[in-house]
């Protein structure tokens, strides 16, 4: 569990990320997903990340040591409506970058809102994703906003993109921030992450 979760460091240059000497794993999801309310949730610290009504609050890398241990990175959104194109290109160069070199990633961790039928630009993310050969698992949020049937038949309806495109659906979580669902299911998963990443497992 996450006992520890302290602020390291903002950028944009993923150059500049701290030494790659640690087990990391990176939140990602379209712009106003609940990004931060999860982390926030997951860390038991409700203003380590900055929520915001606003899409787009997050335009940088931002890491967080957990336990003194592993690093978390809370990655800049995708799809923003209302940037320049400019702006967006850079930040999409900025997280492909990230994303494809970080050598010490060992789990990026894609935020879907689980009200919503499926949407082509998470599904070409996460296409995105299995190209690069980055290891991606899909977490569904907002999960308290609707009925129980519901959230199961949207996410039903994702993961059979899913098999479409890839011939398994990646491992999914379904979380809450507002009532914690998820929480324990999903640190479970990152601890093995990290414990597979320092038995050398991943190279």
């Amino acid at each position: 569990m996450i006992q520890k979760a302290q602020f390291v460091v903002s950028n944009t240059n993923p150059g500049n990320c701290p030494k790659p000497d640690r087990a990391e794993v990176a939140f990602i999801g379209r712009s106003n997903v609940g990004k931060s309310s999860l982390i926030n949730m997951l860390t038991g610290k409700n203003d380590l990340a900055k929520t915001s009504q606003k899409p787009g609050k997050t335009q940088l890398i931002n890491h967080f040591m957990i336990n003194d241990r592993w690093y978390l990175v809370d990655l800049p959104g995708y799809g923003f409506a209302k940037v320049n194109v400019k702006v967006k290109q850079g930040w999409e160069n900025m997280i492909s970058t990230y994303l494809t070199k970080r050598e010490n990633l060992c789990g990026v961790f894609v935020l879907v809102d689980s009200r919503l039928e499926p949407q082509k630009i998470d599904l070409e993310f996460l296409l995105w994703c299995g190209t690069e050969g980055v290891p991606a698992a899909l977490v569904f949020t907002k999960a308290d906003k609707q009925s129980k049937t519901k959230t199961d038949q949207n996410i039903r309806k994702f993961l059979k993109k899913m098999e479409e495109i890839f011939e398994e659906a990646p491992d999914y979580f379904i979380t809450s921030a507002e009532n914690g669902q998820g929480k324990e299911q999903l640190t479970t998963f990152i601890e093995e992450l990290v414990q597979e990443y320092e038995s050398g497992e991943i190279i």
